[in-house]
């Protein structure tokens, strides 16, 4: 099986290779036999990896440890729920996953997308297959999971007892996901910007899979927070780790590109910026893969150093020049089709929460990278604490958390003065109550009552929304409240299930106000 998931492994670099080719080739000339061998070598990409990734369990679960991956994170006594994540435990089974599920996603992005978005779609094969094929060429040439010892030993090391926790079982697996899908809009904006048509059309194409990354990624975020919490207790779970920074980032950006993307849909607006976010969102993602398997910071998430973060950084640096600058030859192409009329409408209150995001964004990055920046430029490692990012952080997504009430409330265009009064009484009078009632009760922390106030407003906002909505679908169709208001989600997901998200981020602003009555005790015990 070892020989086998090896010449797997080779077969899905060439098969990678031959479907980059061929698609840039057959998009950029036209030619549909190019554009149907690229699409098939997605296919054959996905098969390949599979008998390695097959290849590779086959081995585990049957404890061969003459295999430098098996050896060094399973054992014979680990039981069976862990074996399955011995997969991606490691850095060079991590790999072998990451590519075998972009290798999914691009076969899932050939046979699912519609046929008026195929112009498309040799350019995502091309993209697709070509980042696989870097993924494969790190494992080839710098850290193969088939890799043989010498000498097998009787029992393998075992996975690390701190990743014993049925957090390791879907935590991983989750931001993986969030963070390969974001390769499909990613691929779909090159092929946009090489085929010039940068109409609404490919932002229709990955409207499903750029909620698809956000909702692996947001799951991945808290299925990690739980696990840390596990770990550390109250309070613990997070500590703006640089790899769980990492995370962070793509997310931020991505929650940015859902909200602008509706003022381009609506209005022809942003055309360059949402272009930018989705190139942005990617490369974050890489960076973030960068930073945990290059060793380049101190982490509990990330892998020993290796020669795979001179791999990874290359990549990064090599995609980044090539997508921008594709990006700064076709800026001719990306006029805006209006202009914002009023900064007291919806698309300005959606623009500044994107303003709010990037900006939270560019905090953690810098944030992250600033321990590199120093060591590089004056020697001695300087790291941002907890209490600095918080400082810095805490105040923007307070802000942010107030826009999510704003923006649902306010008219497109322009909003008149007696349609904001109509619009704002109930929310503010909630907001301006709660913050009453908690002032009264003895609280005395800005932050919380803040946090907790504005939360208040946030969820009398969506509140609103529902009943208006609700009852104007009782008066026109005669549908009583309830089935109503479930015909509202049925009828307008977008609008209404990102309502039910603005309350999710209520109740994790209220969670992270609950840090306030934190108190830590140190004392020594007598014997006795």
């Amino acid at each position: 099986m070892t020989l086998l998931g090896h010449l797997s492994l080779w077969l899905a670099f060439l098969v990678g290779l031959w479907g980059a080719i061929t698609g840039f080739v057959g998009g950029a000339q036209g030619r549909a036999d190019l554009q149907q061998s690229a699409r098939h070598a997605t296919f054959a990409l996905f098969a390949a990896l599979v008998v390695a990734v097959v290849s590779l369990e086959v081995a585990i679960f049957r404890h061969d440890f003459s295999l430098e991956y098996v050896a060094a994170y399973t054992s014979r006594n680990l039981p069976t729920f862990y074996l399955w994540s011995a997969l991606y435990a490691g850095q060079k089974g991590s790999l072998l996953f990451w590519a075998t599920v972009l290798s999914l996603f691009a076969a899932l992005a050939q046979l699912l997308t519609s046929r008026r978005h195929r112009v498309y779609l040799p350019y995502v094969a091309a993209v697709t297959c070509l980042v696989a094929t870097f993924f494969i060429s790190v494992m080839l040439f710098a850290a193969n999971p088939f890799q043989r010892l010498a000498f097998a030993p009787l029992d393998g090391s075992g996975m690390n007892p701190q990743l014993q926790n049925p957090g390791m079982v879907f935590h991983p697996p989750m931001l993986y996901l969030g963070y390969i899908s974001i390769t499909i809009p990613f691929a779909f904006a090159i092929g946009a910007l090489l085929s010039k048509q940068l109409d609404t059309e490919w932002l229709t194409a990955i409207r499903k899979w750029t909620l698809v990354s956000w909702l692996f990624l947001s799951i991945g975020l808290l299925i990690g927070m739980w696990w840390a919490y596990v770990e550390l207790g109250w309070g613990g779970y997070w500590a703006w780790d640089p790899v769980e920074n990492a995370a962070l980032l793509p997310w931020l950006v991505m929650t940015a590109f859902l909200h602008s993307v509706m003022i381009q849909e609506k209005r022809g607006m942003l055309k360059k910026w949402n272009l930018g976010l989705i190139i942005g969102a990617w490369l974050l993602s890489i960076f973030g893969t960068f930073l945990t398997r290059s060793g380049v910071i101190a982490s509990v998430h990330s892998f020993t150093q290796s020669p795979v973060g001179y791999f990874f950084l290359a990549f990064l640096v090599l995609a980044a020049v090539a997508s921008f600058t594709l990006y700064v030859i076709r800026l001719p192409l990306l006029a805006t089709e209006a202009r914002l009329e009023s900064m007291v409408s919806r698309e300005a209150s959606f623009f500044f929460n994107n303003l709010l995001l990037i900006g939270l964004a560019f905090s953690v990055l810098w944030g992250t990278l600033f321990p590199i920046l120093t060591e590089w430029v004056r020697g001695v490692k300087i790291t941002y604490g907890p209490a600095t990012f918080n400082f810095v952080n805490i105040p923007l997504g307070l802000v942010l958390l107030l826009l999510t009430g704003i923006g649902p409330l306010i008219a497109w265009r322009r909003a008149s003065l007696p349609n904001l009064r109509r619009q704002f009484a109930v929310p503010v009078t909630s907001g301006v109550f709660m913050l009453l009632i908690l002032l009264v009760a003895g609280m005395r922390d800005l932050g919380p009552l803040l946090a907790i106030s504005i939360g208040a407003f946030v969820s009398a906002t969506v509140i609103q929304e529902f009943t208006r909505g609700a009852r104007a679908r009782h008066r026109q169709y005669g549908e009583p409240i309830a089935y109503a208001v479930v015909q509202l989600l049925t009828r307008n997901r977008r609008r209404y299930g990102g309502y039910i998200v603005h309350v999710g981020i209520v109740l994790l602003f209220v969670a992270f106000a609950g840090m306030a009555f934190k108190t830590e005790t140190q004392a020594t015990l007598r014997p006795g």
